[in-house]
């Protein structure tokens, strides 16, 4: 792997991981805490189980995986948990989650990026594992974004001052 692609390819990663961040901050500080642990239906998650699965899925993927650690994960628990946390606990651990898997992304050698390993009974990659990782928070800060602008009915300014009308150069 030339090494400019692996420079390219964890800076992006990142990039997308710190937009997903700023993206489910700007909703949290939209809710309140009793909003964040509202199940919209029965076969729907909160935001707050949103939040507990995010750091669960990031540390199994980005952090255990690539940084050969033992996978903890209590994937059920992300889901049962009512209220536990309000939103500036869960925020802050998202946050310390994203930058520790960030921290070994950025380690991480062609090798090890390269490399297969078995996560949740899938054999991938490290940069199969990154992939999944930032496609997986984008899904869910989507869903996190769609539940707020449905309960407090407004655009949530992800994009102010952004003109995205612009086109591509050549």
């Amino acid at each position: 792997m030339d090494n400019r692609f692996q420079i390219e390819f964890v800076r992006h990663a990142k990039y997308r991981m710190d937009e997903n961040l700023r993206m489910i901050g700007i909703c949290l500080n939209q809710l309140t805490e009793d909003e964040i642990w509202v199940k919209p239906s029965g076969s729907t998650n909160s935001v707050g189980n949103l939040l507990l699965h995010l750091c669960g899925n990031i540390t199994q993927y980005g952090i255990a995986s690539l940084d050969h650690r033992p996978d903890h994960r209590n994937r059920e628990k992300e889901f049962s948990s009512h209220g536990e946390a309000d939103k500036a606990k869960l925020l802050a651990r998202l946050t310390q989650v994203v930058k520790e898997a960030q921290t070994v992304l950025e380690k991480s050698s062609e090798e090890n990026l390269l490399s297969q390993r078995e996560v949740q009974g899938y054999t991938f990659s490290g940069i199969g594992n990154v992939m999944h990782l930032v496609e997986h928070f984008s899904y869910h800060t989507g869903q996190i974004a769609l539940w707020t602008k449905l309960v407090k009915n407004k655009d949530l300014g992800f994009y102010a001052g952004v003109d995205l009308n612009i086109k591509n150069k050549e």
